[in-house]
């Protein structure tokens, strides 16, 4: 299976670099990961409604040039679907089963994912309705992938 996790940003502070890392490293014996960061807009906090599409939009052109033909688009959304650790587990499992060899995973910038790259999703997931730094949201769902691969493989983890 390969896995692509699509983020607006770069990773700057070491702790978060470290902890990707050490989950990318840990999910080499269950998949092929890419990791694919994306430049991100500036965007000042006084920006309108519209400028704010605007960002959205340019990033989400990236975002959508970076996916790989055929991948089933996974988006990271608040109102999105909220799945347990072990239906995560079995969502993963039954894209295998039924064909899909490639998964992306979309994690927009600060202001959120633009509506083409919405529209182009396959799954729409919610981790929370809470608001998280999308450092930390990267961080979150690589240990979540992690997680369910370990579940797939009947391995102890996911207590």
């Amino acid at each position: 299976m390969n896995i692509n996790i699509i983020c607006v940003g770069r990773l700057k502070e070491k702790y978060w670099t470290d902890a990707v890392a050490e989950y990318s490293k840990r999910l080499q014996r269950y998949v092929n990961l890419k990791i694919i960061e994306l430049a991100d807009e500036k965007a000042p906090e006084n920006l309108s409604e519209s400028q704010k599409e605007q960002v959205m939009n340019k990033e989400g052109i990236r975002i959508l040039k970076s996916i790989p033909e055929g991948s089933f688009i996974i988006t990271l959304e608040i109102e999105g679907k909220q799945l347990s650790s072990e239906e995560l587990a079995g969502f993963i499992s039954d894209k295998m089963t039924n064909g899909i060899s490639s998964i992306s995973f979309v994690i927009g910038g600060s202001l959120g994912l633009g509506k083409e790259v919405l529209k182009r999703s396959n799954f729409h997931l919610s981790f929370s309705k809470m608001t998280f730094p999308h450092q930390l949201m990267r961080v979150i769902l690589l240990e979540q992938i992690y997680r369910a691969e370990k579940i797939n493989s009947n391995e102890p983890y996911h207590k």
